[in-house]
């Protein structure tokens, strides 16, 4: 088991060896990888924008302070990346879904999410994401399923603390409607069967 921090392997990729950049990069590569995913939502252009991304980050490594942790410092680039890349495509669709959420929905969403657990629950989550607006789609993953803190999501987009739970906000209203467009039918035809 290799207990070397990622501080030290950036200091050996900075003294020249460049092989030290590799087991960085196997660290990352998979969350790199699942951010521009949520931002690009084309798997080929994600593998290309994640592979831009360390490129980046090699060439830039120099000018990596340490003032916010590395994983930090390198999902900033891949989110920057991937928006590079939607840009350049000019494919940003924004999703329209009604925001009205009474507390019947909110019971339903909680029957849905249970549903969810039982059945393939990630998988559906995925798609849902995916439908979602780049930036919310990114932010939703780099706090539910990244663990990342508003403060660290703030310093990887740039938005203000206050906008990131904003959009944080928005943003699982947007995902609770998709999600109980996939899942209320299914529950409804569940309860309705003979045992």
């Amino acid at each position: 088991m290799n207990r070397h921090t990622d501080q030290h392997y950036i200091q050996k990729t900075l003294n020249g060896d460049t092989n030290a950049f590799s087991v960085l990069i196997d660290r990352y590569q998979n969350l790199v990888y699942t951010v521009v995913l949520r931002v690009v939502k084309v798997k080929e252009e994600a593998e290309e924008v994640a592979q831009d991304t360390f490129l980046k980050a090699f060439e830039s490594l120099s000018g990596y302070r340490g003032e916010s942790k590395f994983s930090t410092w390198i999902y900033s680039i891949a989110y920057r990346k991937a928006l590079d890349r939607v840009r350049k495509n000019s494919r940003m669709k924004p999703v329209e879904l009604v925001e009205d959420i009474t507390e019947k929905n909110v019971e339903d969403i909680d029957n849905a999410l249970h549903f969810l657990e039982l059945q393939e629950r990630n998988h559906t989550i995925r798609k849902c994401i995916e439908q979602l607006p780049e930036k919310e789609a990114a932010i939703i993953t780099f706090y539910y399923f990244d663990d990342l803190s508003v403060r660290e999501i703030s310093a990887i987009t740039e938005l203000t603390e206050d906008n990131i739970k904003v959009k944080l906000h928005r943003s699982r209203k947007k995902l609770f409607s998709l999600l109980k467009q996939f899942v209320l039918p299914e529950i409804s035809n569940s309860n309705g069967r003979a045992i």
